[in-house]
């Protein structure tokens, strides 16, 4: 049996953001997505929120381009030198985590108030992502899972991406695929093993692992199409960016801009009866109680 998890990204953006996310979960395939807490259209987000019911909505922790929501004195170690903002790329954080510079009781502050901003909004917070995937490293990653679990949070994406989904030889066709494809596969390979153990030892539930992560920024209906049909049995979670590319999100620091309005049509495109009829797969949320932890094996999925 297969499960999909279809998760929006960036949720508290930009009200173009908002806008396609609510969109795409009304007339199309989302079905949850993770709000940043840091965001400069975050109250829009969190009413918009409370109009979808059936929309779960997860906490978007940002530790990389972006700013802290706790004074940058108590956060140092996650800034960039002579900045009072996090470091703008993952290559730039893996380079401060091998310099020894980011402080785990640090992340773990700064995160726990990035979740506390959503439970103080009346949220019911389902699960937890972060931003560009920083989650993946084990040394932030366990204690975001400590700042998680005092809000009630108990789930958390696995950002590694199966091999099958995109293959080397599609990857070819596009030498930004074959980079992020070589990339991925690599940090699968050398992490997932620790991540999981890391996710299984605290108790938190996850999927089998993450969609669309190869293809952030190339995802069009025909891509999305492919990788649904190449989907193995389980559960997995979807990872999308909708969004409208106006004038606002052109003030933002961000490379995805006319992608995002691509992938709000692709994922309006396919609806929830062909994802089951067609693909073989039930479309489910974080909102639902669908996991079941355990501390010794990888989570799995309650149907």
């Amino acid at each position: 049996m297969k499960h999909l998890i279809v998760n929006a990204d960036d949720f508290g953006l930009t009200q173009g953001v908002n806008r396609a996310i609510l969109a795409c979960h009304e007339r199309g395939i989302v079905s949850s997505a993770t709000l940043m807490a840091t965001g400069a259209r975050f109250e829009e987000a969190v009413a918009l929120a409370k109009q979808a019911p059936g929309l779960s909505v997860g906490c978007h922790v940002v530790l990389v381009d972006g700013e802290p929501l706790l004074p940058p004195n108590e956060v140092r170690s996650l800034l960039a030198p002579g900045t009072n903002r996090f470091y703008n790329s993952i290559g730039e954080v893996l380079g401060a985590l091998g310099r020894g510079r980011f402080r785990s009781d640090e992340v773990e502050a700064e995160a726990g108030a990035q979740f506390s901003r959503l439970r103080h909004s009346d949220l019911a917070v389902s699960h937890f992502d972060a931003h560009k995937h920083t989650h993946m490293f084990p040394s932030i990653l366990k204690p975001l899972l400590r700042a998680a679990r005092p809000h009630g949070v108990s789930a958390v994406r696995n950002p590694f991406e199966p091999g099958e989904v995109v293959t080397f030889r599609e990857a070819r066709e596009s030498k930004t695929l074959l980079v992020r494809k070589l990339e991925t596969s690599l940090l699968r390979r050398f992490l997932r093993r620790r991540w999981l153990k890391a996710v299984h030892a605290a108790g938190f539930a996850t999927t089998d692992g993450s969609l669309g992560v190869v293809t952030t920024g190339a995802l069009n209906e025909k891509t999305l199409r492919a990788m649904l049909r190449q989907m193995p049995q389980g559960t997995w979670e979807l990872v999308c960016h909708p969004g409208y590319n106006d004038q606002e999100l052109a003030a933002v620091r961000t490379k995805l801009r006319e992608s995002r309005e691509i992938e709000m049509a692709a994922l309006q495109a396919i609806t929830v009866a062909e994802l089951s009829e067609q693909y073989g797969a039930k479309l489910v949320s974080f909102n639902t109680k669908l996991f079941r932890a355990n501390s010794s094996k990888q989570s799995t999925f309650a149907s």
